[in-house]
């Protein structure tokens, strides 16, 4: 019998008008406070910032990935440093992509076969076949708290039969994965939906996944160039066929929440630029920090039904009137109840 996944969700609030939801995400490092923010440390650091800083800037859960870790330092060596929590010093939660991304990002380096992805290194030329169950492998020796499958990932941009194969692909993977996963009691292992830009692949895909045993999912493929009223109608057709999505390239809700983060002013950076690299390091601070704050305000504003509000107020500062309103934006929020005025 399998061990009960190490994650827990507990809606706090429901906007009355949206599809909106606050929620707390348990895991193993703690509680996440949703919608939530998450930075990208690729490396196992995230760029200008120590571990530290952005504990203290109020960071939950940031991202790492399998692909470029898996080459250097390589697993071996961040299993011994009681994986990348040890590594890296981070003692909150941490998500780790499966390597399937770089099918995208290195397309002129990698080639996809049903076994996996051969990709020639970018740092020294030596060709590396990157499996479902080297994934799950070598992120099992990470200890990430959510785990990605190995997908089959093409460009949002990309038509034709090529997108249904790499959705059939994907769901055969997935059961791979988990097959190979050896720690479901303390490590979530995410399924991704893929399917494209074609509404009736990503309800297949959909369908077929969720009858596996996995405790969440990703909205895969998306925010690769495609254009904005097409990436929300995706993301819109998959939260009407399930609630218990957590994870978003790019969410929507960035472009729907409120202007804060400011701790030094813009002349002082501006300055500073002109003069001296610690510029780097305040505007990552700043970077960081604006958008872990615009998810809490956000959060904020669903708890305290003022939701609908809380956009109406983002756009007019955002654009100043209607007219300049993105039409993808107008036409998104009018599907789940909120009128731009």
């Amino acid at each position: 019998m399998a061990a009960a996944p190490a994650l827990s969700l507990r809606v706090v609030a429901e906007c009355g008008r949206s599809k909106a939801r606050a929620c707390e995400l348990r895991l193993p490092h703690g509680s996440v406070n949703c919608p939530v923010f998450m930075p990208v440390g690729t490396q196992g650091t995230m760029k200008g910032l120590t571990a530290t800083q952005l504990d203290a800037l109020g960071c939950r859960l940031c991202l790492g990935n399998t692909y470029h870790l898996g080459m250097r330092p390589g697993p071996e060596l961040i299993q011994k440093a009681n994986g990348l929590h040890g590594f890296m010093n981070w003692s909150r939660n941490l998500l780790t992509d499966s390597g399937g991304f770089q099918m995208v990002s290195l397309v002129e380096l990698s080639k996809v076969t049903e076994e996996g992805v051969c990709f020639r290194s970018p740092y020294d030329g030596k060709e590396i076949l990157l499996t479902p169950e080297k994934s799950i492998e070598i992120q099992n020796a990470l200890g990430s708290d959510i785990m990605m499958q190995l997908d089959d990932v093409v460009s949002s941009t990309v038509s034709g039969p090529r997108v249904e194969e790499a959705m059939f692909r994907s769901i055969r993977w997935l059961d791979r994965c988990i097959a190979a996963h050896t720690k479901p009691g303390q490590q979530n292992l995410f399924a991704i939906i893929q399917g494209g830009l074609d509404p009736s692949l990503r309800s297949k895909c959909l369908e077929e996944m969720t009858k596996r045993d996995v405790p969440g999912f990703a909205i895969g493929g998306l925010s690769g160039g495609e254009a904005k009223d097409h990436f929300w109608r995706m993301v819109d057709l998959i939260m009407l066929l399930t609630w218990w999505c957590v994870w978003l390239w790019a969410a929507i809700c960035l472009t729907v929440s409120s202007l804060r983060g400011l701790q030094y002013s813009r002349a002082f950076l501006n300055a500073l630029f002109r003069s001296d690299t610690a510029a780097m390091h305040h505007v990552t601070v700043h970077n960081i920090a604006y958008q872990l704050n615009l998810m809490h305000s956000i959060r904020e504003s669903i708890i305290e039904q003022r939701f609908p509000q809380f956009v109406q107020d983002f756009m007019k500062t955002m654009y100043g009137n209607i007219s300049s309103y993105p039409q993808w934006a107008i036409d998104a929020l009018a599907s789940v109840g909120i009128i731009l005025e």
